[in-house]
């Protein structure tokens, strides 16, 4: 893999430092925890950054995030140097969220609207009109092939989970691509443990289900860092996933993952999969300039959010902050 110049980034690393000192970091959640009010935590966020929002409105929330990320995103991109695979990476995501809503809206015959993004990688515009319309151009070339295999599948079962298992094999195979593609060492390292923590995930809840390898093996990603079909051989064998995981990040996620299949909690091996992923990230504090800081940046920005999801979901429900704590997951900043 070619390496590009981070010199480039000199610049954006000391902009990204200051953003970091805005971010809702592990002290200002457990400020947010501590007041037990969602007007505080609206507070707190507007101190970092966000617009206002109601304090008692989930989809006031997702607004206020929305826009956040937005921000987030436009900010990066005026600065960041050629290389727009960097935020395709996080901003992927989307535009296989917005696939999914469509095509359940034509099955369903119900308007997803309201639940479409407009974050992705690729206008929104453009994204319905190639899946409502099949007005392919304009697509990348694997979302393009994703939407027309998803639409020849759902034509053919109606299953829509039959079609996310399909779009969620082309996410991580375009989130591979670009990552390939951005000439980063360190963000195609990103990818491959977001994707050997996907197939952490599909082997617990496989096994949960009772399910066989073949079955597995549907729901196991390309491109990671440990061998798919490794990962098949150990589970069917019966031999020990935490020893096979144990030279991984994902250690400590592999051995809760044993014990939640033995009758444990799902949220902790579901929060050490993703811990894992930050504990890969957190080697960007020690670069003084590059992309490592970049990308390190706009993922905990995602922690972020989903962090603030769990506190205020938390807490309007009304469950204990314990509780609430145990969920959050570890932020580098």
């Amino acid at each position: 893999m070619t390496k590009f110049d981070e010199t480039e980034y000199l610049f954006l690393t000391t902009r990204v430092r200051s953003l970091e000192n805005n971010m809702v970091n592990r002290e200002r959640m457990e400020m947010m925890l501590e007041s037990g009010r969602t007007e505080e935590i609206v507070r707190i966020l507007q101190e970092c950054g966000y617009g206002e929002f109601s304090a008692n409105s989930m989809e006031s929330l997702e607004q206020s995030l929305a826009a956040e990320r937005q921000k987030t995103f436009g900010e990066i991109a005026f600065f960041i140097p050629d290389q727009p695979q960097i935020l395709d990476v996080f901003r992927i995501k989307d535009d296989y969220h917005n696939v999914k809503v469509l095509l359940k809206s034509i099955v369903q015959g119900i308007d997803g609207t309201d639940l479409l993004s407009g974050s992705g990688r690729v206008p929104l515009g453009v994204i319905q009109k190639g899946v409502q319309q099949n007005e392919l151009f304009g697509l990348p070339s694997i979302l393009r092939d994703a939407i027309t295999e998803a639409r020849e599948v759902l034509s053919a079962t109606k299953d829509p989970q039959m079609a996310d298992t399909l779009l969620d094999r082309y996410y991580y195979a375009d989130l591979f691509d670009a990552a390939e593609k951005a000439k980063s060492i360190f963000l195609f390292g990103y990818v491959r443990i977001l994707i050997d923590a996907a197939n952490l995930r599909s082997v617990v809840r496989t096994v949960r289900m009772g399910k066989g390898a073949e079955f597995l093996r549907t729901k196991l990603f390309a491109g990671g860092n440990m061998d798919g079909n490794r990962i098949v051989e150990t589970v069917v064998s019966g031999a020990s996933i935490e020893d096979f995981y144990s030279t991984s990040l994902l250690k400590e996620a592999a051995a809760s993952g044993v014990r939640a299949l033995q009758g444990g909690p799902l949220t902790l091996f579901e929060k050490l999969c993703d811990d894992a992923v930050s504990q890969y990230l957190s080697t960007a504090r020690f670069v003084p300039f590059g992309e490592q800081p970049v990308i390190s940046y706009l993922a905990a920005k995602e922690t972020e959010y989903t962090a603030v999801r769990i506190i205020m979901t938390g807490l309007m429900a009304g469950l204990n902050r314990d509780i609430i704590r145990e969920r959050l997951r570890e932020i580098y900043v």
